[in-house]
């Protein structure tokens, strides 16, 4: 399980930037994003594998472009219960608060992609302890279970 990709944007509502690396902060969230702050929402991840799911099905999409701060392989987001911890890298640890999310009109990444996945297959997360993060660090779950895995689904 590793981070494919790290991206922040300034405002929220848009596409995010991709970066080599990120700081994480201590209950605040990406260092520079529009999304952080002292909430339950500090960082965004999405799977790489939802993001195929998405090209196949049509969509011109990247990193990114479903304001998502991080992009990870071999992680089934959406099965992770709230309340698993993971370990980003050498020191950042964040805490997933939120499955999903309500989107309560179409934002500009809606229209621009033709569809946002963040509300079905994103989550959500608070930073615990701060740390930097780069692309090709590895994602460790610290309440492990097999069917966090992508690799570890039931046929």
């Amino acid at each position: 399980m590793i981070i494919k990709s790290i991206a922040v944007s300034k405002k929220k509502g848009t596409r995010k930037e991709c970066v080599d690396r990120a700081l994480l902060v201590k209950d605040h969230g990406v260092e520079g994003d529009a999304h952080a702050g002292p909430w339950h929402r500090q960082v965004s991840f999405l799977a790489l594998e939802s993001i195929d799911k998405a090209r196949a099905a049509g969509l011109s999409v990247t990193f990114g472009d479903f304001a998502e701060n991080i992009a990870t392989e071999g992680i089934d987001w959406p099965r992770i219960p709230v309340g698993t911890r993971f370990r980003l890298g050498e020191s950042a640890l964040v805490e997933v608060t939120q499955i999903g999310k309500v989107c309560h009109k179409k934002c500009a990444i809606y229209y621009q992609a033709g569809d946002c996945i963040m509300p079905r297959e994103g989550v959500f997360a608070k930073v615990l302890e701060g740390g930097a993060i780069h692309c090709g660090d590895s994602v460790l779950s610290l309440d492990p279970a097999p069917e966090l895995s992508t690799g570890a689904r039931e046929a």
